[in-house]
């Protein structure tokens, strides 16, 4: 199976790597550059390189995964069976994007979007086939979940093929109708918490550390809602929540005036280097 991913940002690279994990895919990853493309393709290099080193992998499996991947733009994927469209979460970009992928890919092709933002049936108004929402957690490779969104034009058999495609790669696909137009149910949890933890670490001069901590070791999480913050990026963060407040109206979605500093300052988390931590090149916390 041919899958295309068109977006090569934090998100849609580790959603190619998920893919190029499984025996039977071929994953086209594009961006508007192809040396952009070029770039995430090397950052999983890297990162492949790491878990050989670790042990995770040996060396002929990650030569394995890095020839499934393939760079381009978006025009490579006339021939994918499955694309996903992951670029920056912006509505009128996304919609004119999602044009141009239902001219280019050959009409059996199945067309998804990764979006946790937007709606479903807004993103997939005016196009000649179905949209889907194939939204994986961060990182994509490790966590199971795949939230598989169903707009109003979203026919059954449709979800249900991505659903199966989920589960070849090994994820566990929860289908459901959009939830109120914006956010997934996880998000709609998820997020207010990293919000709270963000208002913890600036009205009470806690450090981030410590409110990792306390919900590493008390609510048994894999990791704290800060460092979290900065994996899914800060600046996705706040655009979820806002975009989550515009369309419920309730108050509780909103961001608070840290978060709003922090991406204004361009601390983002992982991608720039810096967030509530400090990163290396390859993503990996610096101890202080």
């Amino acid at each position: 199976m041919i899958v295309g991913i068109v977006g090569a940002g934090n998100m849609g690279t580790g959603i190619a790597k998920a893919f190029a994990m499984n025996d039977g895919f071929t994953v086209y990853l594009c961006d508007s550059n192809e040396l952009i493309a070029n770039k995430a393709k090397r950052r999983i290099g890297k990162e492949l390189e790491y878990s050989v080193e670790r042990g995770r992998y040996t060396k002929e499996q990650a030569d394995a995964m890095m020839k499934r991947i393939v760079t381009g733009t978006k025009y490579i994927c006339e021939e994918a069976d499955l694309v996903i469209e992951c670029i920056y979460e912006d509505v009128k970009t996304k919609k004119e994007t999602l044009k141009e992928l239902d001219k280019i890919c050959k009409p059996e092709c199945l067309l998804c979007t990764n979006t946790s933002r937007y709606s479903i049936t807004e993103l997939g108004a005016g196009l000649s086939r179905p949209l889907t929402g194939m939204h994986f957690q961060n990182p994509a490779t490790t966590m199971k979940l795949v939230d598989v969104g169903i707009g109003m034009n979203t026919p059954k058999e449709t979800a249900d093929r991505v659903a199966e495609i989920a589960r070849m790669i090994g994820k566990v696909p929860i289908q459901y109708p959009e939830i109120g137009g914006a956010g997934y149910m996880v998000d709609r949890i998820l997020l207010p918490m990293i919000n709270e933890a963000i208002g913890i670490c600036a009205e009470n001069d806690v450090p981030p550390e410590k409110i990792d901590q306390a919900m590493i070791l008390g609510a048994n999480h894999p990791m704290g809602p800060l460092e979290l913050g900065d994996l899914i990026g800060l600046d996705l963060v706040l655009k979820i929540m806002q975009n989550i407040q515009e369309d419920t109206g309730d108050s509780k979605y909103r961001p608070h005036p840290l978060l709003r500093k922090m991406v204004r300052g361009g601390r983002l988390g992982r991608k720039t280097g810096q967030g509530f931590y400090k990163y290396d090149e390859a993503g990996r916390k610096l101890k202080d």
